[in-house]
């Protein structure tokens, strides 16, 4: 069985944003030249996830809204993580990858 791996990593300027890794998922399938098979896109970071949807602004405001109503930012002080020095005890990061085509 042919596998292949390649780590990704992505820097955002804010405590929470949406980034669209589609294309480099595209990429990163097209490098690997397998035609056939699973794909699996694991974020290693516990406060960060990988969905799958719409790249569409109202989709990203109802998330952002959703996820401040879940884990609220602030009094940052309610989160006993906080205390090691993290800081990032609310979720941090949110990566999009909506369908590609599968056509690599």
């Amino acid at each position: 069985m042919k596998s292949y791996r390649k780590e990704l990593w992505f820097n955002t300027p804010t405590r929470r944003a949406f980034v669209n890794i589609a294309l480099q998922v595209e990429e990163v399938l097209r490098e690997s030249a397998i035609r056939e098979g699973l794909c699996l896109v694991n974020v290693m970071h516990i406060t960060a996830s990988v969905f799958i949807n719409d790249d569409e602004s109202g989709l990203h405001h109802d998330y952002e809204e959703w996820l401040e109503g879940l884990a609220p930012h602030e009094p940052s002080s309610k989160y006993w993580h906080n205390r090691t020095g993290e800081g990032n005890a609310t979720v941090q990061v949110c990566c999009i990858c909506p369908f590609f085509n599968n056509g690599v």
